[in-house]
């Protein structure tokens, strides 16, 4: 895999430093992230963000790590801060290179010094490990590390006199470290520095620390942070040292290993060693596709309440959604080789699936999923289609999931929570006008700011796919399909009743005699289902359309940018964002259904296939911005259409992996043509 490399004409100032960030995770929703250039911009960065009840209740406990280096009589400071007064802090000056691989890697150069860190975490472990190298000039040195604590929720900020921190140096054989103690029912989290180190106990304050990415959200910006002392590690002329700094909040953690080598650097090269597995598991040469198989990795978590495997649906701040996890699947697990875990997330909405709903969203307490979602359902179907088309393991589905979706079409049809249900031309209806069930479901307060209520687009042809998967199911099982010929009875309504011929696309919404002539991208997904219902002739011209009013660059605007309603631009406090969210803002996701749509529409020709490449082309230069290495959830509609919202993107990733290694790689499911045999028979 390719390493990104950044240099000095990335970080030029300190507000293009900021732009970029970093990101690493564990496995439990856990993760480290910050700015390449070592300033904390969000309350939600930090060097540990553990999660105490995976994959949610996300806590900051250490901020970040000041590094201060003395030599030659002058001191270099490495720190990069902020206050609301400015700039307080230039030490990205001294910043040479980093270079993102499977974790990213710092290198500063000054006087006659190389200081080089490396950032990850360990999998499955609310444990941080930052792994130094120094290689000394001619004076001697002394390295000073600062650690900045906290102890709040993610989505708040704290300020001094709110948290009472309690430090108490703790022993390390060959090293040094200490344990600070700060709320009822959250672990001490324990700082060490593995190697040859002193720790000076002093208890301080960062005062004030600003974060502009939080400023710009309309959100409390400004934070303090505790200071328990500082390491020291020195050096002689000409020495060269490996050492660690190690945070973490587990009991047993062993921090030592039996090599009785660095033991940061057992731990880095184990983690580096379990990267190359996925990447040998997945199989490509492409360095993109690798590069977004690795990247896909830091979404699919472990769920303590359920014992079993979900999906994060972004970061920094998502949890695991329904709808989301569905949608990502095929390219977070199945196109990367995952198989196991694909079975487990398939398993794991099945057990919670009511009422015919699998749920839309786990949340932070012990309280029950939410379930106010028409679409996670339908693309629970599609996820199992998409499972038996990169496994052929029937048995399983079969066994196990097929009685929950025979379940869930037979709520669907005689009607379930939220006024879902299936009318008497066989679509599906949901919702109410106060009420947001489809993905485009920003609401503030009592403003519905997308009303979808009626008959979807997507839904429609989303349970066309349910429908046809379940035939091919009960084919398989030697049953006569459970529902006759609805799913050609659907297919029929859906021709006769979404197509807009003077406009040349497909309505968005139908309710009663309404309809919904809005220009949106909804439609692309029921021309990229496995079962679509729409014909290749009236697909491409709707496409065309598309392609002229919703693709901007990294994926498809949520409305044409011709309509009144437009919002270019996704900035400003939840009002203004919330207003533009599915009003313009564009959907790196929507790149996926849209290039396979293409694809099909035009017969998957060579000619399609290089069209192909060029829609998903540039978000190859994209892995190098905002989320460096990962795709962002969305950009402005405007250009220059910048990234904005989460950093790193579940279904974002997922997608532009499954449609670059299926449609442009042309690398296809190996059992795609026993399924299509299948839909056929039935």
């Amino acid at each position: 895999m390719e390493v990104i490399n950044l240099g000095k004409g990335d970080w030029p100032t300190f507000e293009q430093g900021i732009q970029k960030e970093w990101l690493v995770t564990n496995g439990l929703g856990g993760y480290a992230s910050s700015t390449v250039i070592g300033a904390n911009t969000r309350k939600y960065h930090g060097l540990l963000v553990a999660s105490l009840t995976p994959p949610v209740r996300r806590t900051l406990l250490l901020a970040k790590v000041d590094e201060r280096i003395e030599t030659g009589g002058r001191t270099y400071n490495l720190a990069a801060n902020s206050t609301s007064r400015g700039v307080t802090e230039f030490g990205f000056i001294h910043l040479q290179r980093v270079l993102v691989g499977s974790f990213p890697t710092f290198i500063y150069s000054f006087a006659d010094v190389f200081f080089e860190k490396t950032v990850f975490m360990v999998r499955e472990k609310n444990t941080t490990v930052i792994l130094y190298r120094i290689k000394n000039g001619s004076s001697p040195t002394a390295v000073r590390l600062v650690p900045l604590v906290n102890c709040r929720d993610f989505h708040w900020t704290s300020r001094f006199g709110q948290i009472n921190f309690s430090p108490e140096p703790l022993a390390v054989p060959g090293g040094a470290g200490v344990s600070v103690k700060c709320a009822p029912g959250v672990p001490p989290l324990k700082i060490l520095c593995l190697g040859e180190s002193v720790f000076s106990p002093g208890e301080g304050w960062f005062w004030g620390m600003f974060y502009p990415g939080e400023q710009e959200r309309g959100e409390q910006a400004e934070e303090d942070h505790f200071i328990p002392g500082e390491f020291v590690v020195s050096l002689g002329p000409g020495e060269e040292k490996v050492f660690s700094l190690l945070a973490t909040i587990e009991e047993d953690f062993d921090r030592r290993r039996p090599s009785g080598g660095e033991p940061g650097e057992e731990m880095l090269a184990a983690e580096r060693d379990r990267c190359r597995k996925l990447l040998e598991s997945a199989g490509y040469n492409d360095d993109f596709a690798r590069r977004l198989v690795v990247a896909a990795d830091a979404f699919v978590v472990r769920r303590r309440s359920t014992g079993s495997g979900s999906v994060i649906a972004g970061y920094h701040w998502f949890n695991d959604w329904g709808r989301d996890a569905m949608i990502a699947l095929p390219g977070l697990t199945l196109v990367t080789g995952r198989h196991g875990d694909a079975r487990e997330i398939l398993l794991t909405y099945a057990r919670y699936c009511k009422n015919g709903l699998i749920p839309n969203m786990f949340q932070d307490d012990p309280r029950d999923p939410l379930y106010n979602t028409v679409d996670a359902s339908l693309w629970y179907f599609y996820a199992v289609h998409k499972y038996l088309q990169y496994t052929g393991d029937f048995d399983f589905i079969l066994e196990r999931i097929y009685p929950v979706l025979k379940e869930i079409a037979g709520w669907y049809i005689n009607g379930t929570h939220f006024n879902i249900g299936m009318d008497g031309d066989g679509l599906i209806r949901a919702g109410a006008p106060d009420l947001q069930l489809t993905w485009m479901d920003a609401k503030v307060d009592h403003w519905v700011v997308t009303p979808r209520n009626g008959k979807p687009v997507e839904i429609s042809a989303l349970w066309y796919n349910a429908l046809k998967v379940l035939d091919q199911l009960a084919l398989r099982a030697g049953e006569d399909p459970p529902h006759g010929g609805l799913a050609e009875k659907v297919r029929e309504s859906f021709e006769e009743k979404f197509w807009y011929g003077r406009g040349g696309y497909f309505y968005d919404v139908i309710r009663d005699d309404e309809r919904d002539t809005r220009m949106r991208p909804n439609q692309v997904i029921a021309m990229a289902l496995p079962h679509s219902p729409v014909p290749p002739a009236r697909a491409r011209r709707a496409l065309r359309r598309v392609w002229q009013e919703l693709y901007a660059t990294y994926g498809l605007r949520s409305l044409s940018c011709y309509h009144p309603e437009y919002r270019g631009v996704y900035a400003g406090d939840r009002v203004r964002r919330d207003g533009a969210y599915h009003q313009g803002t564009v959907w790196s996701w929507l790149i996926g259904p849209f290039v396979t749509a293409y694809r099909r529409a035009h017969g998957y020709s060579p000619a399609s296939r290089d069209q192909a490449a060029v829609f998903l082309g540039p978000f190859r230069d994209h892995l190098r911005h905002h989320g460096v290495g990962y795709i962002s959830e969305i950009f402005d509609g405007d250009e220059p259409v910048a990234p904005r919202g989460a950093i790193a993107q579940a279904w974002g990733v997922a997608e532009v992996l499954r449609a670059y290694v299926e449609d442009v790689l042309e690398i296809r499911p190996e059992y795609e043509s026993q399924m299509s045999k299948a839909g056929k028979g039935g």
